[in-house]
């Protein structure tokens, strides 16, 4: 089938999965994301980036595709810094993360925290975007408890000229739980003054449609962890065929050799792709009994032995995605 690229999707920021090695695995195998976000980078602008940060946005990693990194940081000269190193390694945007949810993250008022005060947020962003003259996008959340918060929190963006404003439609205390709150969604896209971008529960292409036709002022559709289920989700969304089986197998082999010629150990190995294979393995007929056998795997022969079994045994389910209930 014809890919259809009047759809734009973005990959989704997802810390430990999103890596470099799992964009340039998951490009050669079924076609590149229109952005994929980096995990995010915490700075300190004294103590530079770390090895992580800066392998994710060393420039021959990310070769080909179009990648943005994302900042997490409530002090604005740390922000300030990052955007210009990442500047002078030929990066057109950055990213500022005022939407992660984790505990550790919002308890020191950076991510999601920085929407509990719209004055100290309109603070922050007066200095970044007067003392950086490059191009800045936002990623949100509704607010910290309720989305009755968002009128006050989009007020202050929209007085900056932000690139592109990535709402994740659930409020902070939601975390991943629930469904996206896409009613609040729409209310703020009829008073959101820059392009907008749609995050929370796209895991099939029902659900990047629906909402393309109910907002049709959103600009592209971003997607976390229906692309971490099935690799092939953007093609699909772009109009492109569905995932085989053969393709997520050569897909697999290919990530895990990419992460033992950066890692260099097979333990390690082993524990990136058990997050994985957290969300593959809900695309095939009978997933639970496989999940339990590769979470609870030792070694790592062990664990390939299991990942070839299931594609020996199992074939992929018809319509399988992505399921927020799953294993709760």
């Amino acid at each position: 089938m014809k890919e259809n690229h009047t759809i734009i999707c973005y990959a989704a920021p997802m810390e430990s999965l999103t890596t470099w090695v799992y964009r340039r695995t998951q490009a050669e195998c079924f076609g590149a994301a229109d952005k994929y976000f980096t995990p995010f980078l915490s700075p300190v602008s004294d103590g530079g980036f770390n090895r992580k940060e800066l392998a994710e946005i060393l420039p021959e990693h990310n070769d080909g595709l179009r990648v943005v990194p994302q900042i997490l940081t409530a002090k604005a000269g740390d922000f300030l810094w990052a955007a210009k190193e990442c500047r002078l390694r030929g990066y057109e945007e950055v990213n500022l993360n005022i939407g992660c949810p984790s505990g550790t993250v919002v308890s020191k008022k950076k991510g999601a925290g920085m929407l509990e005060d719209p004055k100290k947020l309109d603070a922050f962003l007066e200095e970044i975007f007067s003392g950086f003259d490059g191009a800045i996008s936002v990623k949100t959340r509704l607010g910290l408890t309720s989305a009755e918060e968002f009128p006050a929190i989009l007020e202050v963006l929209n007085r900056y000229p932000i690139l592109e404003l990535t709402i994740h439609a659930r409020v902070r205390k939601a975390f991943y739980n629930g469904k996206a709150d896409t009613e609040s969604y729409e209310k703020a896209a009829a008073d959101a003054r820059m392009p907008l971008v749609y995050n929370g529960d796209v895991f099939c292409v029902k659900d990047a449609k629906k909402i393309l036709e109910n907002v049709p002022a959103t600009k592209a559709v971003m997607v976390g962890r229906g692309l971490q289920c099935d690799p092939s989700l953007i093609r699909q969304i772009r109009g492109g065929d569905a995932l085989t089986k053969e393709e997520l197998r050569r897909f697999c082999d290919r990530l895990a050799e990419g992460y033992l010629e950066t890692m260099k150990s097979e333990q390690n190995v082993m524990g990136r792709m058990k997050e994985h294979w957290h969300y593959m393995v809900q695309l095939f007929t009978e997933p639970l009994r496989y999940e339990k056998e590769l979470r609870k795997a030792k070694r790592f022969s062990e664990f390939m032995s299991i990942v070839n079994r299931l594609f020996r045994e199992q074939e992929i389910a018809e319509g399988a995605a992505f399921s927020g209930a799953y294993l709760k």
